[in-house]
């Protein structure tokens, strides 16, 4: 049985778009006026750190909440896609 590793790529990638996703089903795409998300895998070792700026005034999540969550959502997605 075969066990096919992800890809470095493979685990930015899917990371990237988690961390994304979580953000904008926090906010409006429109809302957000700049979203940083650096993913590094090297040796095994995920770092994800998300920057998100929006309207303080904006009423909606706290932003620095959304950033850990997108984060750990990011996280998430890694461990599910080792899991295939």
């Amino acid at each position: 049985m075969p066990t096919d590793e992800p890809t470095a790529d493979d685990v930015v990638q899917t990371a990237s778009d988690a961390a994304e996703g979580y953000v904008f089903s926090q906010y409006k795409q429109s809302a957000v006026r700049d979203l940083d998300v650096t993913v590094t895998f090297e040796d095994g070792v995920l770092e994800v750190d998300v920057y998100l700026n929006v309207p303080e005034d904006d009423g909606e999540a706290d932003p620095e909440q959304v950033a850990d969550d997108a984060a750990l959502t990011a996280r998430q997605a890694v461990d599910e896609l080792f899991e295939e």
